[in-house]
């Protein structure tokens, strides 16, 4: 009968041993409670907990992909657009992230959700468009602010799609075709500027050299004669006629 009573003792112990015995991976935490009240954090490896005394909440250290779902957000120039994110996050404090608040992944969600609408409202269209890594970082900011609270770190924060609709696409069509014609009317204006300028100083230079200005004349005739023309009208030099006039007597033959 005594025998029977131990054999049952021991074996009631090396339940309780076994039932008491936990393991938990590289990645992996035990939030200890002990009849309620937080005790420790433990892991990885093996542990023991007091059966029924103490209990314990598992929470995974690894890093978390969390899609937002597609939002509509107005831009600070009244535009409605959808946009979609993915979050990347991960759990540095399992303490806080079980004591501070019910389901983490829930709360980060929603999180996400408004802090990208709140974010995305304050820019306009345009920067929405060119400027999308400055907005991923101010989400990720505000957002791992917002979550410090939890023992969670928000590490990534990527803006995925930003869907318009089909006449703001269009709009968006014209405006930069009008910008490309703007700009090909700037270009075209350089040039003649430039164009202008440097027959100004051409014209500048020949004036100041009256050899230069014959040659010009030379060359203008050179072309002119090598045109298919059946009538070439010659010009008469200028200070050709110049020289008659100054003297006031046409030249005779002697």
């Amino acid at each position: 009968m005594v025998l029977e009573f131990v054999a049952g003792v021991v074996l009631v112990i090396v339940i309780l041993a076994l039932w008491s015995v936990r393991v938990l991976r590289e990645y992996q935490r035990a939030v200890v409670f002990q009849l309620g009240r937080f005790l420790s954090v433990k892991g990885p490896g093996l542990f023991f907990l007091i059966p029924v005394v103490q209990q314990m909440v598992r929470v995974d250290l690894r890093t978390v992909v969390l899609d937002v779902p597609p939002q509509d957000v107005i831009t600070r120039d009244n535009v409605s657009v959808k946009v979609n994110a993915v979050v990347y996050f991960r759990v540095v404090d399992p303490q806080k992230v079980i004591i501070q608040v019910v389901d983490f992944l829930a709360a980060t969600s929603q999180l996400g959700q408004t802090t990208l609408r709140a974010v995305l409202g304050k820019h306009e269209l345009d920067t929405l468009l060119a400027e999308r890594e400055k907005l991923n970082l101010d989400i990720q900011q505000a957002l791992d602010a917002a979550t410090d609270s939890w023992g969670i770190k928000v590490s990534i924060v990527e803006i995925k799609d930003v869907d318009l609709d089909e006449s703001m696409v269009r709009a968006i069509a014209r405006q930069a075709e009008a910008e490309r014609e703007r700009r090909a009317k700037v270009i075209h204006a350089e040039g003649e500027l430039q164009a202008s300028e440097k027959l100004l100083q051409a014209a500048q230079v020949l004036s100041q050299r009256p050899e230069a200005m014959q040659l010009r004349y030379l060359q203008t005739l050179t072309q002119i004669a090598g045109d298919k023309a059946s009538t070439i009208v010659f010009p008469m030099p200028v200070d050709l006629l110049a020289r008659f006039m100054t003297s006031g007597t046409a030249p005779t033959r002697e």
